[in-house]
């Protein structure tokens, strides 16, 4: 197994994948899906940023790997156009009118949570040559960012009060998922898809039934709702 301090991987630019993000901030309407969904994103890499200049991951190059892999695979949905079926339902209903802005920004966080992340630990592993155990605390650290930042996101484009109050189906749709079990599913995953990367037909198989897996699920999440 090969030890992280041991390895010189490519560093990669962590200002770019901000810089490609405010990009798409600034072309896209603000009520567009990916837009709401972006910004969510955009306010997790500046965090993530900051806590790498301030130390706060124990091996700095294989989090910057990471999370790099982790948002291109997002960008290049957003840029391109061309979304994997976890990326389908928010590229279909992006301007539904139906659709409220927490619905969006739930249904990224969880194609990219359930489906990308798993990859991009793969990703990672091959480009620095390691196992996905000796990721695990740059995994977990990436996570606790993304559920400190979920309740700020719940409480910034949640209706108010005097909804839930009377029961506003957008608090029972919502209440059916959950970013912890979404994070320990996907950690999951990762492990399996390293586990069947010399079965290759195997691997494909379980990727894309990942892939099925959460987009149907992105689609629950999409539901349209009265106002």
């Amino acid at each position: 197994m090969a030890q992280l301090e041991q390895l010189t991987p490519p560093v990669y630019a962590m200002d770019t994948v901000v810089s490609r993000m405010r990009a798409l901030d600034a072309a896209l309407p603000e009520r567009d899906g990916i837009a709401v969904f972006n910004r969510v994103y955009l306010a997790v890499t500046e965090e993530i940023d900051r806590r790498l200049d301030a130390g706060e991951f124990t091996h700095a190059e294989a989090a910057i790997t990471l999370d790099v892999r982790f948002a291109e695979r997002y960008l290049q949905v957003a840029e391109e156009g061309r979304p994997p079926a976890c990326w389908r339902p928010l590229m279909q209903f992006r301007r539904h009118p139906g659709v409220r802005p927490l619905q969006f920004a739930l249904a990224g966080i969880n194609a990219h949570i359930g489906h990308d992340l798993a990859l991009a630990v793969v990703d990672t592993c091959r480009t620095l040559g390691c196992e996905p155990a000796d990721l695990e605390d740059e995994f977990d650290r990436v996570g606790d960012v993304l559920v400190s930042l979920e309740e700020r996101i719940r409480e910034d484009l949640m209706p108010g009060p005097d909804v839930l109050q009377i029961a506003d189906p957008l608090t029972h749709l919502l209440g059916s998922w959950s970013l912890e079990r979404a994070r320990d599913a996907t950690w999951s995953a990762a492990r399996a898809l390293w586990a069947l990367r010399g079965l290759p037909d195997l691997a494909e198989e379980f990727g894309q039934r990942l892939d099925a897996a959460v987009g149907f699920a992105g689609r629950m999440l999409l539901t349209p709702l009265p106002d």
